[in-house]
């Protein structure tokens, strides 16, 4: 949408580079103003689709392919999710699928209607049509009504507390990426790239690759977890070796059973105590490493607020995670809301896109061919077999002081969890009400994972009424669409 456009459908100039629209409506037949004024925007559609990754893209442009008036709203300012995130103006690049991804993108803009920028902070329902509550950059409130809703709203990072995390220069893994694909930023100089999961080697790759000085990926976890998956893990061989050989190029050291326990600095991160486990995570041996940047992260946490504020059933994920319960259509138990990629369990982007056009089919009413379904079962089956050989170990809890910040939006150290379940705490929640761990602005997306594991249970689905912060003017909005 123009800047000085207020209503869905206004002209506004394309873009040459990479041909994606921002927000523009092809034909009434796709899209219809219900109701506009200076602040409020209202559209109707069959299907709304929430995110703009391989999984979104694929199951929009699937079902407008077959005929149904669809609309796409993601808060970035650019199609791609976290996977193929891009700078402005670019028509290819080396993330492998971007092309195609892009390709997509522009065939989705001449079929449905795009609407980037917009945050989703809750979806409402009557009867059998939910509306989507968004808000723009600048404050204007836009509602999207919709027969089916996809949710392909992705993950993200999901960190462990240890002394020192909150240093500047002490980033996530995921937030590093970010920076480098979508700004071309390179966070640092000399960085260290820590944690467990295969996702530790694009990120340590691209930095070497940008021209960063890697100076190791530290494994918490053994480096052949995938060995006893030898047929699952046969089709990710490629992909493996080409990162192995990216590392050997750029000399990047790649150490199993080790991990950062601590970052050090006065202002800024300055070094890192490097520490080599046992099977469970516990310390054996520590050694300091001189650096400016740490690149960290422990697998994913899937978004799933809006599906449970729908009130879609969820299941416990190999990893323990919660996820949305779908069936072989990617049907979730809420009538009219499917779901399809992390939401419904990390897995990577192919099973993402694979996930949505099985969606975008069942959402037309059309069959989901045998072959498809069965490449889903065999890609969700090695989706589960890295979280199993990839686990986050309970020796983490092992490294923590008691001035290590478990929450850092509310600044509560482990010290102030622990009193809390010597107080009589049987839980994250009980624990959250008498320490506040999880009370500021993250709403506990940052540290939940944490106080469930200190607390001694595993994470529960969230429960968020507003799924994203906004403002007060579009939370005054919502009355609009009451009876």
């Amino acid at each position: 949408m123009s800047p000085t456009d207020d209503r869905v459908g206004a002209p506004h100039d394309r873009s040459p580079d990479d041909g994606l629209r921002d927000d523009r409506v092809r034909g009434d037949e796709r899209a219809r103003d219900d109701r506009a004024r200076d602040d409020y925007v209202s559209v109707s559609c069959d299907l709304a689709v929430i995110g703009g990754g391989p999984a979104g893209v694929a199951g929009a442009l699937t079902a407008a392919l077959r005929g149904l008036s669809v609309v796409l709203v993601d808060s970035g300012a650019r199609l791609g999710g976290q996977y193929f995130r891009h700078p402005a103006g670019a028509a290819r690049g080396g993330t492998p699928g971007l092309d195609r991804f892009l390709r997509q993108a522009r065939a989705l803009g001449e079929r449905a209607e795009v609407l980037l920028g917009h945050q989703v902070w809750t979806v409402t329902r009557d009867g059998d049509r939910l509306t989507v509550h968004c808000q723009t950059p600048d404050g204007r409130a836009v509602a999207v009504r919709c027969r089916d809703l996809l949710i392909a709203t992705g993950a993200h990072d999901r960190p462990l507390p240890f002394p020192g995390w909150d240093l500047p220069g002490v980033l996530t893994a995921g937030g590093a990426q970010a920076l480098l694909k979508g700004n071309g930023v390179v966070a640092g100089g000399r960085v260290v790239v820590a944690g467990t999961g295969p996702f530790l080697l694009p990120v340590a790759t691209g930095l070497a690759g940008a021209g960063a000085e890697v100076l190791g990926v530290f494994e918490a976890n053994g480096g052949l977890g995938l060995a006893r998956h030898p047929l699952l893990a046969a089709g990710k061989a490629g992909e493996t070796a080409g990162y192995g050989l990216a590392m050997a190029r750029h000399r990047v050291p790649y150490r199993t059973h080790q991990a950062v326990i601590a970052a050090h600095g006065e202002r800024e991160l300055e070094a890192v105590t490097v520490a080599r486990l046992d099977a469970d995570w516990n310390v054996l041996a520590t050694r300091e490493l001189a650096c400016d940047t740490l690149a960290v992260g422990y697998g994913f946490v899937p978004q799933i607020e809006l599906g449970v504020e729908l009130g879609c059933e969820t299941r416990q994920d190999a990893d323990g995670m919660p996820v949305i319960a779908v069936d072989g259509r990617q049907r979730t138990t809420a009538h009219g809301v499917w779901a399809a990629g992390e939401p419904v369990g990390v897995g990577g982007r192919y099973l993402a896109e694979l996930e949505g056009r099985i969606a975008g089919l069942a959402v037309a009413g059309e069959p989901v061919p045998g072959v498809l379904a069965r490449r889903r079962r065999r890609m969700r089956a090695f989706g589960e077999a890295l979280h199993h050989a990839y686990p986050v170990k309970p020796g983490w809890q092992g490294w923590l002081r008691d001035d290590t910040l478990v929450c850092r939006c509310e600044e509560v150290p482990v010290a102030r969890v622990r009193a809390a379940l010597e107080l009589g705490a049987t839980d994250a929640r009980s624990v959250k009400l008498l320490a506040r761990p999880g009370m500021g602005w993250c709403q506990g997306r940052v540290c939940g994972y944490a106080v469930a594991c200190l607390a001694g249970e595993s994470p529960r689905p969230p429960r968020r009424p507003i799924a994203q912060p906004i403002s007060l003017g579009a939370l005054a909005e919502l009355e609009l669409d009451t009876p």
